[in-house]
């Protein structure tokens, strides 16, 4: 994506914010690549049949993202890291209303390594991840907004650091240390890091 693109996003994403309704219908063909990207990347491991795809978790994302009011949208990586929370949000809420059971039920399984390098998802599910992100989320919110941001939302280091207003150095540091911490939780290991 070049400059000027990066600019029309977030000029539509500030008159959006000003309630300038014809700017979220620019902005929706502009972000929608991008958009099904993080969703494709949300839905690898997906059980075979399952009755969402990428498009419609982007559809049930843009549904949503319509509904969400008084967001002071920064920049296109803000809008992105919030469309990958409203992502995340969609596919926990729907392996919870099929009754999946915590382990094993069917649900996607998620390796926090290799999801990140955009290879296969396996190990643990999604739940599981969901709960770990969200106990964490308890006693250090930044490092698991770090986590949420790199994790499901895909951003890069600079992204994420310019989202939350950190250096990247912090986003670097608190991302090895939410992946450790993340990895012992789902497995159910004692970490040192809880306290």
């Amino acid at each position: 994506m070049d400059d000027s693109s990066r600019s029309k996003i977030t000029a539509c994403l500030h008159a959006w914010t000003e309630g300038d309704r014809d700017a979220l219908g620019q902005l929706l063909p502009a972000v929608s690549e991008e958009l099904r990207r993080i969703a494709g990347r949300q839905m690898l491991g997906e059980r075979a049949g399952h009755t969402l795809s990428p498009t419609a978790l982007v559809n049930e994302a843009y549904i949503r993202l319509i509904d969400i009011k008084h967001v002071q949208w920064q920049d296109r990586a803000h809008f992105f890291a919030v469309c990958a929370q409203v992502m995340r949000r969609i596919l926990v809420d729907y392996a919870r209303s099929r009754g999946y059971l915590k382990r094993g039920g069917g649900a996607q399984r998620v390796t926090l390594e290799e999801s990140i390098a955009g290879g296969p998802v396996r190990e643990t599910e999604l739940l599981d991840l969901d709960e770990a992100l969200s106990a964490l989320a308890k006693f250090d919110p930044r490092k698991a907004e770090i986590a949420q941001l790199r994790f499901f939302g895909g951003l890069n280091v600079q992204e994420t650091a310019a989202v939350l207003g950190v250096s990247s150095e912090t986003v670097h540091r608190d991302w090895k240390i939410s992946k450790a911490w993340l990895a012992r939780k789902i497995s159910g290991s004692s970490n040192r890091l809880e306290r």
